[in-house]
């Protein structure tokens, strides 16, 4: 029977290496709900929502696709015409269409309606995205059915 012992320079080591691994454990638990994004790759208002989404703690991916490529993605997952706005993201089982709020799609995701998922059609300025929030116009988020009909799911009056 042999008896290890442990050093104090291996204690050290180890209480190290525990402690640069724990904001690691910490990142991948505390990760946000993950959404990929299709857009076109020159538009700086989609990469402006993109960047509002991570710092509210979504983990976003995107995918370059522009014109008819879109458009036809957007119509072929039950987007409305008149819901399009520039780009469009998936979250879980839900379509985003344009500048939706983060607290919009988290709610969407906590209360699991049965639809097609939210659409802020156009670009309505100081939506997230599309200008400062203080010189916001008034505008609609919507939920879209599988009909396609939609209702107000939640609403944002003008600064």
């Amino acid at each position: 029977m042999t008896h290890e012992t442990i050093s104090r320079r291996t204690i050290l080591v180890g209480a190290t290496a525990l402690l640069a691994a724990s904001p690691l454990i910490t990142l991948a638990q505390d990760a946000g709900p993950a959404i990929h994004v299709m857009k076109d790759p020159n538009c700086g208002c989609c990469s402006a929502w993109i960047e509002i989404l991570e710092n509210d703690g979504f983990t976003v991916t995107s995918e370059a696709s522009a014109g008819t490529l879109l458009m036809r993605y957007k119509l072929d997952n039950g987007i409305p015409e008149e819901m399009t706005s520039c780009h469009t993201a998936k979250v879980g089982d839900y379509l985003i269409e344009g500048h939706v709020p983060p607290a919009d799609i988290r709610r969407l995701l906590v209360e699991r309606p049965d639809a097609i998922g939210l659409a802020v059609p156009g670009m309505p300025y100081g939506s997230p995205g599309m200008g400062p929030e203080t010189e916001r116009e008034a505008y609609i988020v919507y939920l879209i059915h599988h009909d396609g009909t939609t209702a107000a799911f939640s609403s944002y009056q003008a600064a």
